[in-house]
């Protein structure tokens, strides 16, 4: 028998996503918590984390604490790409 998937479970898959795996654990966890019902807490909590993870694909860094780097810093416009999870890229159409 397989056991029914915890908060912990969605934590372990989601604490060392970086923006290069972001839809694939997405994915994993969308498959984790598939058999529990929508209003299951375990499954609600998945949802949420499910979409810090599509943000995170559109990310170029997991920064969601601390200070952030002023835009008028040297060489920030050298920079490839500055779209910390909660501001991420603009998803393309």
């Amino acid at each position: 028998m397989v056991r029914e998937p915890t908060r912990d479970d969605v934590d372990a898959l989601v604490g060392p996503a970086t923006p290069h795996f972001a839809f694939q654990i997405r994915a994993r966890l969308r498959e984790l918590v598939g058999g529990l019902p929508p209003e299951h807490e375990v499954h609600r909590y998945a949802e949420a984390q499910m979409q810090r993870l599509d943000d995170l694909g559109y990310a170029s860094s997991k920064a969601d604490e601390g200070e952030r780097e002023s835009p008028e810093r040297i060489g920030w416009d050298e920079l490839p790409s500055s779209a910390p999870v909660d501001r991420p890229l603009p998803r393309r159409p």
